[in-house]
């Protein structure tokens, strides 16, 4: 059980990748990242020794700090952040805890570089259907949930990328790393290349193929997804409109993926002597 101000590995490992996770802060030495060069999913990087600067950035939010072994630096980070009036806790054990449980963690190199307000920009095709709203669903709740979408003609997506320092996603093109791959899809490169792959994650990413590929063979839920998605892009004619709708619905398949795939309607319930 977790001691005053702390959270254990288990509880943060159920927020994850839901709406109410709170914002991870991982306050690491250099050295520790050297050694260990992987991040808890959705966490950003901030200097301990800079918290007088930049606590303030995090009012009204819930924290929870993180660092090697969980003792003096993630408990005088939160400290200082409770001292701000923030809500601030500290994972149990920190990265080695969180690593010897046998949870996910994204590879550093992988991570695209950030804008100087701390966020991933990415760039797509416009009129999104399935991949394109999986994929940012997947970055806002596991690795950046402040990053910014930009949605653009296909003709332009390179130049947008080039000229914006955006990362190109879910489209054909040279050195373009965030992509189809034979038979998977985007959804299922991102899971893969970002550490990702829970049992959860990869029964979405089957529906999510299905979906994506005219395979509804591959699981029952597909073309329930493909409808969906498709009413959505007729509901919205603004793709962000879209994307924040299309957040709620990744939501519920991801929560139905690793909470409820053993739950049936049981109602009404059968009459007796029927």
């Amino acid at each position: 059980m977790s001691s005053f101000n702390t959270i254990s590995v288990e509880k943060l490992a159920r927020l994850i990748g839901t709406p109410k996770c709170p914002v991870l802060i991982d306050v690491r030495t250099d050295e520790d990242f050297a050694a260990n060069p992987r991040i808890v999913p959705g966490t950003i990087y901030r200097p301990h020794d800079a918290v007088p600067d930049w606590a303030h950035k995090f009012t009204g939010r819930s924290v929870v700090a993180i660092c090697e072994k969980g003792l003096k630096l993630s408990h005088g980070v939160a400290a200082w952040l409770r001292h701000e009036g923030i809500i601030a806790d500290v994972l149990e054990g920190g990265i080695q805890a969180w690593s010897q449980a046998g949870l996910p963690m994204v590879p550093k190199a992988v991570l695209p570089p950030r804008d100087p307000q701390g966020r991933t920009i990415w760039v797509t095709r416009s009129r999104p259907k399935i991949d394109r709203i999986a994929c940012p669903w997947l970055i806002r709740r596991f690795i950046d949930a402040n990053a910014v979408f930009l949605f653009v003609p296909t003709s332009e997506v390179q130049a947008v990328a080039e000229r914006f320092g955006a990362t190109p996603f879910d489209i054909e093109g040279e050195g373009v790393f965030w992509s189809h791959r034979g038979e998977l899809c985007t959804f299922d490169v991102m899971i893969q290349e970002f550490g990702l792959t829970t049992e959860p994650l990869l029964r979405l990413a089957t529906i999510i193929r299905g979906a994506d590929t005219g395979r509804p063979d591959l699981a029952p839920q597909a073309p329930g997804l493909l409808a969906a998605s498709l009413g959505l892009s007729r509901m919205f004619a603004d793709d962000l409109a879209q994307l924040e709708a299309g957040l709620l619905l990744y939501d519920a398949f991801y929560r139905w993926c690793r909470d409820a795939t053993d739950e049936t309607h049981n109602w009404p319930s059968k009459k007796v002597g029927a």
